[in-house]
């Protein structure tokens, strides 16, 4: 991993330091990242150096959206390996995360990869969107929520604002048709209690495709019915 590259860019992008400890840290994750990868599908992305911009500094962006503060309550829906969640926690290990993935041997490589770093606060849950936005010890009960790369914005509006609290905010990182995608989702917002705050560009080094952040602030609760059973909002999406 160009530790370099990783410390240069998040100071000149996002002014964040990062200090021995971390930089360590994300070595180590991109090590494993690596050695699972060949029996598990982690990421098709297996260069050190994208690795870098299109994994790490793409999951600190958020930082241009959000002020982590100590206590606050963060769930990154659909975390895969991770991303964005478990990058953001390295440099902001004063957050409560809850990393949910539905693929099992995802959550195992979390698992490992969580007790490997030695972190706190940090928990992993193996459920489907759906399931964890009706169950009473998640609904409506995270500051933050998060999610790169999982759905249409549609379909994962329905994924995301059930879980944030009222007065929370949902963090989508997306590709160049973000726009788009927010047009097509009004609907979707306005039945599940959420309104469009702003959406942030980022540029990325050596990333040609301007990526960006839709940030949507939770101003009412969910209606009961909301998230539908498994399956659904991708199939009928609001």
């Amino acid at each position: 991993m160009t530790a370099d590259q990783l410390v240069r860019s998040s100071r000149e992008l996002f002014d964040l330091e990062l200090g021995r400890d971390v930089q360590r840290a994300y070595s180590l994750y991109a090590e494993q990242l690596l050695a699972w990868n060949e029996r598990v599908n982690l990421t098709a992305i297996t260069d050190p150096e994208t690795i870098v911009t299109r994994h790490f500094l793409d999951s600190l962006s958020v930082k241009m959206a959000v002020t982590f503060t100590t206590g606050m309550r963060v769930v990154d829906v659909g975390t895969g390996a991770g991303f964005p969640g478990l990058p953001l926690r390295l440099v902001f290990p004063q957050i409560e995360l809850t990393l949910l993935e539905a693929t099992a041997k995802k959550t195992a490589f979390l698992q490992h990869l969580v007790q490997l770093l030695g972190l706190t606060n940090v928990r992993i849950l193996t459920a489907r969107a759906e399931d964890a936005g009706q169950d009473p010890a998640t609904r409506e009960k995270f500051d933050l929520a998060l999610a790169r790369a999982v759905a249409p914005l549609p379909v994962l509006a329905e994924y995301l604002l059930p879980l944030c609290r009222v007065g929370g905010r949902c963090v989508a990182l997306k590709g160049e048709h973000a726009a788009a995608e927010v047009q097509s989702a009004q609907d979707a917002l306005r039945i599940l209690g959420g309104r469009l705050a702003r959406i942030i560009s980022v540029e990325l080094p050596q990333v040609v495709e301007t990526h960006h952040l839709v940030v949507i602030e939770k101003i009412a609760a969910t209606p009961p019915q909301y998230p539908r059973r498994p399956g659904i909002p991708s199939k009928r999406p609001l």
